[in-house]
């Protein structure tokens, strides 16, 4: 039975301490599929993770101490730990990608620079706002992903878990910017839609610029690569595309009264959470458990 948005449990879970062998050496280039456009796309948006994630962290605790409600005070915990788990994965992911030549080191730089000056630059309600609707577009990416996890069949069972336990742990945290932004920042529906419609260029025009040097790294030529883009873009946002399926999901945040667990299925994320639970925090079997079970 499929379980609705109010019956599912929210617990966030601070998990800790999970390996996904991620130094060992047979782990494909092109582990998404033989893909390199797809491969290069989950490449380039781990690059963006470890300074997004602070740059969350940091807007939330912005108003830690005006929150008064102590179950919020807890999800705050929480969301700070799960975030910070986040980026010592990917941080150890994108040493593997610096190691194929990739410029990683420069593009950690450039972004720590970029998030300072948004924090440097713009009001700290609205920086809240950002992190709340990059909260629901990562949240909307896990649902899509745990929803149709045949997207990931052909790809590597280590970094697929990978994104299996981001997505879950995005789920369970994705009420907790936008919780702080409404109810403590006092943030209002204008500010929101603004925040989503930035964030709405801003994270591909960033994603696409990393994957750019990363296909001349990877020694395409200017044929070669506008094939990668045209296919690629098209499995992004063609009409059975990750985007294209998505939309609906991203356009409810505009609509006046919305919250997060609002909307979103549920069900394979709780099964994956049992799964999980079964292989006693092993997140590559649970992942393998939940990819052969599903319906």
């Amino acid at each position: 039975m499929t379980r609705s948005t109010q019956d599912i449990d929210r617990e966030i879970v601070p998990r800790k301490g999970l390996d996904f062998h991620l130094r060992e050496d047979d782990i494909p280039k092109y582990w998404f599929a033989n893909d390199p456009f797809k491969t290069r796309f989950v490449d380039a948006m781990s690059l963006l993770f470890p300074e997004g994630e602070k740059f969350f962290i940091q807007c939330v605790r912005d108003y830690k101490d005006q929150v008064t409600d102590p179950k919020l005070l807890e999800e705050i915990r929480d969301f700070t730990f799960q975030e910070g788990q986040h980026s010592m994965v990917h941080i150890e992911f994108n040493n593997r990608v610096a190691r194929q030549g990739v410029a990683v080191p420069e593009i950690m730089a450039y972004q720590k620079k970029f998030m300072a000056a948004i924090r440097r630059r713009l009001p700290k309600q609205y920086t809240l706002g950002m992190t709340a609707a990059a909260e629901h577009m990562t949240a909307l990416m896990a649902h899509y992903f745990l929803g149709n996890p045949e997207t990931f069949d052909d790809a590597d069972e280590r970094i697929r878990a990978i994104y299996f336990w981001h997505a879950i742990e995005e789920i369970e945290h994705k009420a907790v910017a936008f919780d702080v932004f409404q109810k403590v920042a006092k943030g209002g529906y204008f500010v929101r839609s603004l925040a989503m419609l930035h964030l709405t260029v801003d994270f591909p025009f960033h994603t696409f610029m990393i994957m750019r040097h990363m296909l001349k790294v990877d020694g395409f030529s200017r044929e070669e690569r506008l094939k990668l883009w045209l296919n690629g873009l098209v499995w992004l946002y063609g009409p059975n595309g990750i985007y294209g399926k998505m939309l609906v999901h991203y356009l409810r945040w505009y609509k006046p009264g919305y919250h997060p667990w609002d909307a979103g299925e549920t069900a394979a994320f709780q099964r994956w959470r049992d799964a999980y639970a079964r292989q006693h925090g092993d997140a590559i079997a649970a992942t393998n458990d939940f990819m052969k079970a599903r319906a």
